[in-house]
């Protein structure tokens, strides 16, 4: 008996591990996934031993445009796991109208989650006259734009579309980030056009 209680304790039971995808509400280039969300994440959740990141991806629209990012997830501990993902997420910047979906064949479902706010500026970038593009400098703008916002937030990507060019910025509340810009908007002759929008939460 002696020996086969010994050969029971040398097998270990084999350890559940649960995909998570971390949907983040967060319009970011690959390179900045990895960085701000990726690497850090993987770092924490492995010296908790609660699991790893397991890569991610980047869903665009059919106009290029980034619609949201994903990071995959693989969870050995579920109950303190989730928890502590979903403050990790939030704690590196993931927007409202972010989701976590749990794929457990016992457990499936979809967690909501995320702090910060968003607002994206659209500039026109074809029907405004040849002098506009040429005597202004974006740089510029965005700079005066985030001066403008202060500590509510500040501009953190942008895509460059046939059309249109945009500017993410991300913050407090997006409502007041839109008061704050609206003397630059007004003015500027680049701005000329453009469209602002809310992006998280996500407008129905």
């Amino acid at each position: 008996m002696g020996i086969f209680s010994n050969i029971f304790k040398l097998v270990k039971p084999k350890q559940k591990v649960v995909h998570i995808t971390a949907q983040l509400n967060h319009l970011l280039m690959p390179i900045d996934r990895g960085n701000i969300y990726e690497d850090p994440l993987d770092e924490a959740l492995k010296s908790l031993k609660f699991g790893e990141v397991d890569g991610g991806g980047t869903m665009q629209l059919n106009t290029g445009e980034i619609a949201h990012i994903d990071v995959e997830i693989l969870l050995y501990n579920l109950e303190d796991g989730i928890p502590f993902l979903i403050n990790k997420l939030e704690e590196l910047g993931a927007p409202k109208s972010s989701i976590l979906h749990i794929q457990d064949d016992s457990n499936s479902k979809q967690i909501a989650f995320g702090k910060k706010e968003g607002v994206a500026i659209y500039l026109d970038g074809i029907n405004l006259s040849k002098e506009v593009y040429e005597n202004s400098d974006i740089n510029d703008l965005i700079e005066k734009l985030n001066i403008s916002i202060g500590d509510l937030g500040k501009m953190e990507s942008y895509w460059q579309g046939e059309t249109e060019t945009a500017l993410y910025f991300y913050g407090l509340n997006a409502e007041d980030m839109k008061n704050n810009f609206k003397s630059i908007i007004d003015s500027y002759p680049l701005c000329k056009g453009c469209r602002i929008t809310t992006i998280a939460p996500k407008q129905l």
